[in-house]
């Protein structure tokens, strides 16, 4: 496919050319990349339509199945929806298991649905490096709302703030003291929280903590300006809960529209992504530099047993590679 036919496919919507795009984006291949960058560029700036929302949350919080709850809710409205899963990978082989279209059945059916795993491969934050590209390419072909589902692994989950417009939380009822799990870092960057798997005997379990959640957020500087993020409750797997956070989520969309914060925080996102670029370039240099592997080796080898003066040797390898 040529880059003018897949650029005309991708704004016709057409799934393969979403996913050969995106496969092109998250390429190291240096074609593929000269190729990506040429897609971009006739894509960019991007719409200012669609929805960009996080959701994070401790493994177990059910993060797959509520973003297909939510997915067919959406749906159910009218609205396309695009997923974008990461998947931790292995330090190992790299891979990753990619699972989300096995636990996204009936969202995964949908034409009006398009879900891409990804394996993070090392990147920090619960997601990739191509993430934003990947939004930019769902955007391009008219999708109104992208579910970034990340890794779930903590406290590094506030890098994917820089990525997207709404920042959601997922919690668990009786997962001990609540308060002890909620982390400031997190919550800081929190525009709307869901208490999942509240149903049965964890009813009033998650009522608990949804109210111990409001305080700990009443104490904290909103991280959209003049919005007092929700805390809600619901299941999942039953639905229950579900409507509602679409209609808070929609809540947010409008406000954000209405006080002009949409286009400061896609702002934030561009310079975000550049500054990536930029330090992805520079590593990519320093490594490709001929002798600094073997001047890396002899640091290494000289500094495990005494790690002063460490500063002059870094330095040392900067001015090597130019980058000093």
């Amino acid at each position: 496919m040529t880059d003018d036919a897949l650029l005309a496919a991708l704004k016709r919507g057409e799934r393969t050319a979403i996913a050969r795009a995106i496969t092109l984006v998250e390429s190291a291949s240096p074609e593929h990349q000269r190729k990506a960058d040429a897609l971009l560029s006739q894509l960019m700036p991007g719409h200012q339509r669609s929805l960009r929302v996080a959701i994070t949350g401790v493994p177990g919080a059910g993060k797959s199945t509520f973003i297909e709850a939510l997915g067919l809710a959406l749906i159910a409205q009218g609205k396309k929806v695009g997923v974008l899963a990461i998947d931790p990978s292995s330090p190992l082989t790299g891979g990753a298991i990619l699972g989300d279209k096995t636990r996204m059945v009936a969202l995964s059916r949908s034409e009006n649905a398009f879900i891409r795993p990804s394996p993070s491969r090392g990147a920090l934050g619960g997601v990739t490096a191509g993430t934003l590209e990947a939004i930019w390419i769902l955007e391009a072909a008219c999708y109104d709302v992208i579910l970034v589902e990340t890794v779930g692994v903590g406290q590094s989950e506030i890098a994917a703030r820089a990525l997207v417009d709404c920042f959601a939380l997922l919690m668990l009822p009786n997962a001990g003291d609540d308060l002890q799990g909620i982390k400031r870092g997190i919550m800081e960057q929190t525009d709307l929280v869901f208490v999942n798997k509240a149903e049965g005997e964890n009813r009033t379990a998650a009522e608990r903590a949804r109210l111990e959640l409001l305080q700990a957020l009443a104490c904290l500087r909103p991280a959209t300006a003049e919005w007092t993020a929700p805390v809600l409750c619901g299941a999942a797997k039953t639905g229950d809960g579900i409507d509602d956070f679409a209609a808070a989520l929609w809540r947010f969309d409008a406000h954000i529209r209405a006080q002009n914060l949409l286009v400061s925080r896609r702002s934030e996102q561009m310079r975000h992504w550049l500054r990536e670029r930029v330090s992805h370039a520079a590593l990519k240099k320093f490594w490709a530099h001929p002798d600094v592997a073997t001047q890396f080796a002899d640091l290494a080898t000289r500094i495990s047993g005494a790690p002063g003066g460490i500063a002059q040797e870094i330095a040392a390898l900067l001015r090597l590679s130019g980058l000093s």
